[in-house]
């Protein structure tokens, strides 16, 4: 039986639901015989403590000491100030690091963090989860396959059921940044091309406050890949009728897409159709969730040697490369080319 155990970083909402992934991933690695156990850390010591015992791990006061509690590899959960400063905890440490997206608060101050992982030889993964997600595997094999000859559309979607508090949205970089980054990612990850050009445009019909802060609640950018092939990446802050994240790809020989499912945030206007009868997602998490669990196993694999870096911080900051067009191009209302 190998033993891995595992450092969290963080148990905000997104930590929380790492730390119930972690602690679920004995049932699903055990198959492969691995034993993962859990400590963890928060600055916000006595709800660290509650879910410590929640979960059956071990608390512990600082970052400083969970790393020296001799841990496997490190999540970090926490805000994206502080990225930079445990990616590289992590890298001095000796350890791979997962950490949930973005490296840093903007492209300018990951690149830092990039040469240092580098120089010192760090394995760093991160938190990119729809590269997990079934659906969206199924479209990068059948697009992979040929089976879609070539593509002349892509049209990617995320909307939010309801806008997360104001005050997150003030330093959340904008809609592009935290929202749109992850249709980016998986758009370079599921064709292998590079967006170089983006044109964008936003509104702001709900909560007067989102624009007092620079933000908008909804907004469509026009992507144009290397290979001349467009498509739209489309965010809205405020649809009531539940989380609504989809991608359609439409080729010459056949179109796929991601997010049409029972519990889809849709209804037809056709007459007789009743499709999808289920009750649709509310949160990312519930979205993602099988996602987010093969995500986490995916890095205990990183850890043990057996797979390869999912989504590396060269990956991550190439998405943010494009957020970053788009916020400016959503600015200006100009195109703007992605920088290399």
């Amino acid at each position: 039986m190998k033993e891995i155990t595992l450092g969290l970083v963080g148990v905000g909402r997104i930590g929380v639901m790492h730390a119930r992934n972690i602690s679920a991933l004995n049932e699903q690695l055990n198959p492969e015989g691995v034993n993962v156990r859990l400590k963890l850390t928060d600055v916000a010591e006595e709800h660290a403590r509650s879910v410590a015992r929640d979960f059956g791990a071990e608390y512990l006061p600082s970052v400083e000491a969970l790393i020296a509690a001799g841990i496997d590899g490190l999540v970090v959960a926490t805000g994206t100030a502080t990225h930079p400063d445990l990616i590289m905890a992590g890298v001095d440490a000796g350890i791979p690091v997962f950490c949930e997206k973005p490296v840093a608060v903007n492209v300018a101050e990951s690149l830092p963090v990039l040469d240092y992982i580098r120089e010192k030889g760090g394995t760093v993964q991160i938190g990119h989860q729809r590269r997990f997600d079934s659906g969206y595997l199924e479209a990068k094999r059948a697009y992979d396959a040929g089976e879609l000859g070539w593509i002349h559309s892509l049209r990617a979607v995320t909307c939010d059921m309801a806008p997360p508090p104001v005050s997150f949205l003030a330093t959340s970089g904008g809609l592009f940044r935290d929202c749109s980054v992850h249709d980016f990612d998986i758009l370079r990850w599921l064709t292998g091309r590079e967006i170089v050009e983006v044109y964008a445009k936003g509104s702001n019909n709900g909560d007067p406050a989102i624009g007092e802060v620079g933000d908008v609640d909804t907004a469509l950018a026009v992507v144009t890949f290397d290979d001349g092939t467009v498509g739209t990446v489309s965010a809205s802050r405020y649809n009531g009728a539940g989380h609504d994240v989809r991608l359609e790809l439409q080729g010459s020989e056949g179109s796929v897409v991601v997010g049409m499912d029972d519990q889809m945030a849709l209804r037809s206007g056709e007459r007789g159709i009743t499709f999808p009868a289920g009750t649709p997602h509310k949160t990312f998490a519930e979205r993602f969730d099988q996602a987010y669990r093969s995500e986490m196993a995916a890095f205990v694999e990183v850890i043990l040697g057996e797979r390869k870096n999912p989504c590396t911080p060269e990956d991550a900051v190439a998405a943010s490369r494009v957020a970053d067009a788009a916020q400016e191009s959503l600015e200006t209302g100009v195109p703007v080319r992605v920088p290399v």
